[in-house]
């Protein structure tokens, strides 16, 4: 699915850099041309010599060749390729690249690219942790560049955690779907993501942790395939950075439901990740309630249920996908919710596992059919499940 296809491949300065062989070849197998940048660190991991001969073609690490005299003109190298990913991408060159420092030849094609950009970072956790490096990368995606998250697993340090390379064959899945994958042209997406809060007074409410990444990741990924998508999005800090992402911001679940419902109607998929809130204040106070009393009551009352709402204004050529956050019982209660609300499928987070949940980067699932067809997948950055869960979707729409 990449035949013919010009990959520009950095290497940076990485343990990991041995993992970029593997990638040529799969590359190379996929009838790629491939061409290959190293940093000046990147040649004392991995010798250009094999890269050279895995890729059929020169490796580049330096503008000049003193042995040949050949001049490396890295605006025609930036200007030659279809893309241009570096894997493994260090926190020293992610820096650079945020920064905008040009003190080698493979900074220098990334200022003179006009091709898709793609980031493959690989570094220790607490590297991969820092503030700083998650500052730049959030500011290189701004830009438009593609992040392949790190993986989970052990380390080069000893430690094991966030941080690792992906793996060559994830990475050229990522590419086959970011270059090649346009499958969702002409679908319309609503997707729901981050909590509500149900008012008890001017200032205090009853909400949940959630932060709406999951379900921004899910909208980010169903707009790179050229999916329309609205986004009804709760009361959050976290906004979708793609510009053609519509948001409807709302704040308490009948909102949702109503925004929801009004932009189903005219939807093929329907994705709701959100934590609404089951129940709302009976009466809510126009004024602070002051503390008075060593204990106070509040009636609850039930608030509309959006996905149950929509179940039951779905079509046969309409998809509804649900959540399922549970605690206990999980397969048995993601399995009632699935037949309950008239899902396609429902995807089942645990909170049994640390890494998973609530305002976390990485999250852990399992995808429940109406068949009861059970598909169980690894810890996983949410950007990366979110691949998964738009996978499965298209597997619903052919």
């Amino acid at each position: 699915m990449l035949k013919n296809k010009k990959i520009l491949l950095g290497v940076s300065g990485s343990i990991s850099a041995y993992k970029s062989a593997f990638l040529i070849r799969l590359l190379v197998k996929q009838g790629s041309e491939v061409r290959v940048i190293m940093t000046p660190d990147a040649v004392s991991f991995i010798s250009p010599l094999t890269l050279s001969t895995l890729s059929k073609n020169p490796v580049y690490s330096t503008y000049y060749d003193a042995t040949t005299g050949d001049w490396h003109n890295h605006v025609e190298l930036a200007l030659w390729a279809d893309v241009f990913i570096v894997a493994p991408a260090t926190a020293n060159t992610i820096a650079k690249m945020a920064a905008g420092i040009c003190d080698n030849l493979l900074l220098a094609v990334w200022l003179s690219a006009k091709s898709k950009i793609i980031l493959a970072p690989a570094m220790d956790l607490d590297m991969y942790q820092h503030p700083t490096f998650k500052r730049n990368i959030d500011f290189l995606m701004a830009m438009g560049v593609e992040i392949i998250d790190a993986e989970n697993g052990e380390l080069a340090s000893g430690l094991v955690g966030e941080g690792r390379l992906a793996e060559p064959e994830s990475i050229v899945q990522f590419l086959i779907d970011s270059i090649i994958h346009k499958d969702l042209f002409g679908k319309r997406f609503l997707v729901n993501a981050g909590p509500t809060y149900e008012h008890i007074d001017p200032v205090r409410y009853i909400g949940n942790h959630s932060s709406g990444k999951m379900g921004i990741a899910i909208a980010e990924e169903i707009a790179k395939r050229g999916g329309e998508v609205n986004l009804v999005l709760g009361p959050t800090a976290i906004q979708p950075k793609n510009p053609l992402i519509k948001v409807h911001n709302i704040v308490s679940a009948d909102e949702m439901c109503e925004m929801c419902s009004r932009i189903f109607k005219e939807s093929d998929v329907a994705i709701l990740s959100a934590a609404v809130a089951d129940y709302k204040p009976l009466i809510k106070s126009d004024q602070k309630i002051k503390k008075q009393e060593d204990h106070i009551s509040i009636s609850l009352v039930k608030t509309q249920d959006t996905l149950a709402t929509l179940g039951k204004m779905k079509t046969k050529s309409q998809i509804l996908v649900g959540f399922a956050l549970e605690t206990e019982n999980e397969m048995e209660n993601a399995k009632l919710k699935l037949a309950k609300k008239n899902l396609d499928f429902i995807v089942l987070n645990s909170m049994q596992d640390k890494e998973a949940g609530f305002g976390k980067d990485t999250n852990k699932i399992t995808i429940i059919d109406k068949s009861e067809k059970v598909l169980q997948f690894a810890l996983k950055s949410k950007r990366m499940v979110a691949i998964d869960i738009v996978n499965h979707i298209i597997t619903k729409l052919k």
